[in-house]
C-alpha cells in the first residue's frame, strides 16, 4: 500500500509533464522565410519537401536523409512532427493526416500553416464548414 501511495505522486508528475509538453507541441514548426516551413527534420515550401531548404536551414546532416533517395516517398503530402499535414494538391495544412468514413480528409483545417506554407487563406467548401 505504501508502495503504491509514493508512485502516485510520480504518476501524476509524468502526467501532468507530458500534458504540457502535448500542449506545446504546436510550436515546433518554425517559419524561417516566407512561404517555408521546417520542423526538426524536413523543411518544406508550396512544392512540398524540399532538400534545397532542409539545407539551407537546418543544415547538411537533415539534408542527407534517407526521404530524399527514397524512390517512394511522396514529397508533396507530407506530416510534420508535430502532425500538422500539409497537401500541395490541395493547396491546405490540416491538423492530422487521417480520413473520416466518407473516404475524405477528417483533419480540420488549419488556417495558420496553410497561410504561412501557401500564402493563402483556405476556401472552406460547404462540406467543410462544420470542420472549421
Amino acid at each position: 500500500m505504501k508502495k503504491l501511495l509514493l508512485l502516485a505522486p510520480l504518476a501524476i508528475a509524468l502526467t501532468a509533464g507530458s500534458l504540457s509538453a502535448h500542449a506545446n507541441q504546436r510550436s515546433s514548426i518554425k517559419n524561417p522565410a516566407t512561404g517555408v516551413l521546417c520542423d526538426k527534420y524536413v523543411c518544406a515550401d508550396d512544392k512540398g519537401i524540399s532538400q534545397t531548404l532542409t539545407g539551407k536551414y537546418l543544415g547538411k546532416t537533415a539534408a542527407n536523409n534517407k526521404l530524399f533517395t527514397t524512390k517512394d516517398v511522396v514529397l508533396t503530402e507530407f506530416t510534420f512532427s508535430n502532425g500538422i499535414f500539409c497537401d500541395v494538391k490541395e493547396r491546405l495544412c490540416r491538423e492530422d493526416r487521417y480520413y473520416g468514413a466518407d473516404g475524405k480528409r477528417s483533419g480540420k483545417i488549419s488556417s495558420k500553416y496553410t497561410q504561412l506554407l501557401f500564402g493563402e487563406t483556405p476556401s472552406i467548401k460547404s462540406s467543410e464548414a462544420g470542420k472549421s
